[in-house]
């Protein structure tokens, strides 16, 4: 089994993201399945000589045959609560179908599905129990199954410690529903790492179902109070009341957290049932150091504040690219696509004003204005988006994929182009361009920053909506473009401003620049 590959599905994914290097340090062959080869491309290992990447998608069916041709174990690590999908338990039910099809077909030997400590309780969250049904659809088959269910995962970008961490730093009184006094069993992103790949090695677990959770049980109170002391806050007071609904919970913590409500209202339902191991036999078969609620807190909060976190729960999915964005005719894709473009010449080198570029959202701001940006995510939250406060994975560099505030990265090549995906709420589809060309102007280095907003309005709303905001976007462009040339210590010698005529480069998106894995690793700081 050790010479065939490891199918991993889900591998963009915040645990799939993790366990793929890993399994590639112990010198395993790894085949990812993924919706988008683009978004993988820029990993630091995506070119790594034991990687295969396969083009397709679990949920519809597209390549999965292929996917799991000639493959020894599958991991299954595919979820689908997020916004691409209305029915998220539909979703995983397809995808948890067409995994069962490829493995059996084409005799993969076992597969390994981390799923949700799903508790003996007639009341289940619809969460917990579309978890419980993936675990049993993927047992149909004569292909062996190994679940591990896991309940809080606590590290660093994981939902439940964002959603933690949000709540807790933001909120000195906090009205919660009864489920704060509900019992859970977090457990360590690291020692669910382990467990992954150390069944992998171990020929007892084929076939079994273990619940995987850290040495500590506690209340969410009692977990808010751990990270209130870890975080170095003020006592918090925590009031529960037994009237706040799962939807009204759901929609105050998409105003508070990052996490939008379409995700926060299935995890607060599971909230309501007790999530605690009902045994731990996995610990005598895989023995490994469990770090307690207190250290794992303590280790996510400092990969947080040291910029080291390596995937984020906002990783998961992939954003629908637009029509109109990609090669094809025009018109076909969809009517008319309106812009505000504007450029400005400042006295600096290309890689120096792209680093200010690159940096743009998160911490750091939209360099000019940001009240406003601030106003735009606080309305965005209120009708359900996603607002400003899923900040950026990194501070200094970005994936395709990653989230960036309300946008999502689409394109990212090194000192030439960003282009990014509205995803707030909109009436319409809306792309954020910034491109950079070297000006020659005798000894000195000049850079052309370009700064293009597209739109493609939806209905007579949408055109009222791009046109009352066209004065806005004028000044705050302009505004950026100068602030930006400030930052990166360089003159203006032009400008700001306005391109009257511009042209959507279309079929760019499949151009996109490849990193190699020197090239990436000596970006993100490694050796």
């Amino acid at each position: 089994m050790h010479d065939k590959p490891i199918l991993v599905t889900g591998a963009t994914g915040y645990i799939g993201g993790r366990l793929v290097p890993l399994l590639l340090a112990q010198g395993r062959k790894v085949r990812v399945l993924v919706r988008s080869k683009r978004k993988l491309d820029s990993r630091p290992w995506a070119a790594h000589e034991n990687l295969e990447v396969i083009e397709g998608d679990m949920v519809s069916g597209k390549r999965t045959m292929e996917a799991a041709r000639g493959c020894g174990v599958a991991y299954y690590l595919i979820h689908s609560m997020n916004p691409s999908h209305k029915d998220f338990s539909d979703a995983d039910r397809k995808a948890a179908y067409n995994m069962v099809q490829a493995c059996r077909i084409n005799r993969v030997q076992r597969i390994i599905y981390l799923s949700g400590l799903v508790p003996d309780d007639p009341n289940l969250s619809k969460h917990l129990a579309s978890r419980a049904e993936v675990a049993q659809i993927l047992s149909l088959s004569d292909v062996p199954v190994t679940v591990l269910r896991a309940a809080q995962i606590i590290g660093a970008g994981s939902a439940s410690f964002e959603l933690l961490r949000y709540l807790v730093d933001r909120l000195p009184m906090m009205v919660t529903p009864r489920w704060v006094h509900s019992k859970c069993q977090p457990i360590a992103v690291s020692n669910v790492l382990t467990y992954l790949t150390g069944v992998l090695d171990a020929q007892e677990t084929v076939g079994a179902t273990y619940d995987i959770g850290g040495p500590d049980v506690v209340t969410y109170r009692e977990l808010f109070e751990i990270y209130r002391k870890e975080a170095g806050l003020r006592k918090r007071f925590i009031i529960p009341v037994p009237v706040l609904t799962p939807r009204l919970s759901s929609l105050w913590i998409n105003l508070v957290t990052p996490v939008p409500t379409n995700l926060a209202r299935p995890l607060v339902e599971g909230l309501r049932n007790n999530v605690v191991c009902s045994e731990n036999r996995i610990r005598e078969i895989i023995p490994q150091s469990l770090l307690t609620v207190q250290e794992s807190v303590e280790l996510a909060l400092t990969r947080v504040r040291q910029r080291t976190v390596d995937t984020c729960w906002t990783d998961a999915g992939e954003p629908e690219i637009p029509e109109w964005v990609t090669c094809g005719d025009s018109s076909y894709a969809g009517g008319t696509t309106l812009y505000s473009a504007h450029a400005v010449h400042i006295r600096d080198t290309v890689e120096q004003v792209w680093k200010v570029v690159k940096s743009v959202g998160g911490e750091t701001g939209w360099y000019k204005d940001d009240y406003l940006w601030r106003i735009r995510g606080f309305i965005d939250k209120i009708i359900g988006g996603p607002g400003l406060r899923r900040g950026r994975r990194n501070p200094e560099e970005l994936f395709i994929g990653d989230a960036l505030d309300f946008w999502r990265v689409l394109d990212v090549q090194e000192n030439k182009r960003l282009l990014l995906l509205a995803e707030m709420k909109l009436p319409g589809e809306a792309l954020l361009e910034f491109t950079l060309f070297p000006v020659t102007t005798g000894t000195e280095h000049v850079t052309e920053l370009r700064m293009v907003a597209y739109f493609h309005p939806r209905g007579l709303w949408g055109m009222a909506y791009w046109y009352s905001l066209c004065p806005v976007h004028m000044v705050i462009f302009k505004g950026m473009l100068k602030a930006i040339a400030k930052a990166a210590k360089g003159d203006v010698v032009k400008g700001p401003w306005r391109i009257r005529h511009i042209a959507l480069q279309r079929c760019s998106l499949d151009t996109v620049q490849k990193l190699t894995v020197a090239k990436a690793m000596k970006r993100n700081g490694h050796t």
